[in-house]
């Protein structure tokens, strides 16, 4: 019984020591890391090769913290402070620490200086707005990615480091219920310039 527990034990650390390894390989035969893979209000996206992959830390001539090249969090506090001028009080911190589960929706997010709508907000989602994603097992950090197009039934967003093979852009249904706004059940919420206090 002991020798199978650890045997257990074992074969399961090698294989998340495996997959933390893997995550780090860039299995994609034509893109190598730090190539300009697209672009949104002329703000660059970085192909990151594995997702896991590490670059150092990337920041701004004014010494802001941008993040982790080319992560997807550094493409989204790249794209805030380049196209809309915005900087973050909290400049750390993964994509899932971007949502405060505390706040009420439309409430001011100060760590963030945006006010945040929850997934099922009255409040649909707009161009710039910021999307975040919930962590799951194979991604303990979450995932953040930005508001590129809006019509009435979809989303497209756009997103750094999504995967070697993934979409950098992808198109989300926006469904509608008694006048709250629900994308896709991973999804916690969105950020945005905009909010009650300017016109919401």
């Amino acid at each position: 019984m002991i020798k199978n527990i650890r045997l257990i034990i074992v074969v399961s650390l090698l294989l998340y020591i495996g997959f933390k390894l893997i995550k780090k390989v860039n299995f994609h035969p034509t893109h190598k890391c730090g190539d300009v893979i697209d672009s949104f209000n002329n703000v660059n996206l970085y192909f990151n090769g594995g997702v896991g992959h590490t670059q150092g830390r990337n920041l701004a001539k004014d010494g802001y913290n941008l993040g982790i090249k080319y992560q997807c969090v550094e493409f989204v506090k790249r794209y805030y402070y380049k196209a809309l001028n915005h900087k973050m009080p909290d400049s750390y911190g993964n994509a899932i620490d971007f949502f405060n589960p505390k706040l009420e929706d439309g409430e001011l997010n100060k760590q963030r200086a945006l006010f945040q709508y929850k997934n099922g907000s009255f409040t649909k989602p707009r161009v710039n707005d910021i999307v975040i994603f919930n962590k799951h097992l194979f991604n303990p950090y979450g995932h953040v990615a930005i508001v590129c197009d809006v019509t009435d039934k979809n989303i497209t967003i756009i997103q750094q480091n999504a995967g070697a093979f993934s979409d950098m852009r992808e198109v989300y249904e926006v469904n509608q219920i008694n006048k709250h706004f629900y994308l896709k059940e991973n999804v916690l919420g969105w950020l945005s310039i905009k909010g009650k206090l300017n016109g919401n």
